[in-house]
């Protein structure tokens, strides 16, 4: 494992942020004084608990150190070798990578664990959930991820297939940029709020594949604050309007992806929906589409106004959300929204660190509510992956992280 983790941040390549940025190590920070021992050690500015999923996430995967080395070019220690090889410890290898095609695993007859039952297992990178319902008709696939509610309706009719639904850690929202005006204002950000139907997006545009999620963390994860404090109403939006000094409402540009949202709606019917629920309170939407390469270069640069957009954490404990979402210097969801707030990220960063499970409860209580009210978001959903699964194969569960563990699996 030490070998492991050392080369991770020695190659510093996207993933090492999460050892070197959030687990605040360096190489000499893991180290192994006997055999059956790692010892880590951590600044006193990082979470253990964040660690600790960090650690058991994919980037802490172990890696056999002497068929890395034997595979070596120059100093890249194996990393040219392992794109399409393995040298790990886990049930499957890789056979075979066809990138944009194929993926072909095979039972590790090294494993150390019972052997899998599934000897040979094909992931096809199929992008349109149609033709996976096609395949997966025709036994061409056993199983179809990602499909739309209506799909998932058809074939719920099908012998032979079954309709499983997986749980994600999205959140769907819109970020409110902070620094245009009037978004600045409070009691417009919460008329906003006021405004939208979230319970006609989650049952009428979703047809229920979504749960209604109102705070930053999603559930699922410690901490989660289950608070749907808002429905619309738009006479209340429209008096918070002329509280605020706009008693005829104003304009705003929403920027939108283009393509599919998570949970089987089109990020253009999702951002007409949010167009017209706020129209009611006074609040003139312009909805403007571009693809979500150029959204995000615009949002990362603080220029939008109000975004529609979603986020996912990177490892799976409540800092992986709520320092993005609240601590500006963290320089992500709050930077985008020019939202800054010293004293909301003080607290964040005390729950991060804090090690007792009910006083961190309470403080991502505290944080949660906070932002649900004060914060320059509406977060909308949380939304649900729709597989469709062979009725002949049996032992598949899909983690809300987005990987499903093929180990347990048997047909």
């Amino acid at each position: 494992m030490v070998f492991s983790v050392q080369r991770v941040i020695a190659l510093n390549k996207p993933p090492a942020f999460l050892f070197k940025d959030i687990a605040g190590l360096h190489e000499a920070s893991v180290r192994a004084p006997d055999t059956r021992t790692v010892e880590f050690t951590l600044p006193k500015s990082s979470s253990p608990q964040a660690f600790l999923s960090i650690l058991a996430f994919s980037v802490g995967g172990v890696v056999d150190p002497d068929e890395v080395a034997s595979h070596q070019s120059g100093q890249d220690r194996g990393e040219a070798w392992l794109r399409d090889h393995s040298a790990g410890t886990g049930p499957y290898v890789v056979e075979r990578w066809e990138p944009e095609s194929q993926v072909v695993l095979v039972a590790n007859p090294n494993y150390w664990g019972p052997r899998p039952r599934i000897s040979r297992i094909v992931i096809r990178h199929v992008p349109e959930s149609s033709n996976q319902k096609f395949m997966l008709e025709r036994a061409d696939a056993d199983i179809a991820n990602d499909l739309t509610p209506e799909q998932a309706r058809e074939l719920g009719n099908r012998p032979g297939v079954r309709i499983q639904r997986g749980r994600t850690l999205l959140l769907v929202y819109v970020g409110m940029n902070v620094g245009h005006k009037p978004l600045d204002n409070p009691k417009v950000r919460e008329a906003v709020r006021w405004s939208i139907d979230y319970d006609g997006i989650v049952q009428g545009l979703l047809r229920g594949n979504a749960q209604k999620v109102q705070t930053i963390i999603p559930a699922g994860l410690f901490g989660h604050n289950p608070a749907t404090s808002f429905r619309q109403d738009s006479s209340r939006a429209r008096q918070l309007l002329v509280e605020a000094g706009f008693p005829d409402g104003f304009s705003v540009e929403l920027l939108t992806p283009t393509g599919a949202a998570p949970g089987g709606v089109n990020w253009a019917d999702l951002g007409a929906k949010l167009q017209a629920d706020l129209g009611k309170s006074g609040i003139r939407v312009t909805v403007r589409q571009t693809t979500q390469a150029e959204l995000l270069n615009v949002y990362r640069a603080q220029k939008g106004q109000m975004v529609l957009i979603l986020w996912g954490p990177d490892f799976p404990d409540p800092d992986g959300n709520v320092t993005p979402f609240t601590d500006y210097e963290a320089k992500s969801i709050a930077w985008r929204n020019q939202y800054r707030d010293e004293a909301l990220a003080r607290l964040a960063k005390q729950a991060a660190l804090e090690t007792n499970p009910d006083r961190r409860r309470a403080l991502y209580r505290q944080i949660t509510e906070k932002v649900l009210h004060e914060g320059p978001y509406a977060v909308l959903y949380q939304p649900t992956l729709v597989l469709g699964v062979r009725s002949d194969v049996r032992g598949f569960v899909w983690n809300p992280m987005g990987y499903a563990e093929f180990r347990t699996v048997t047909k």
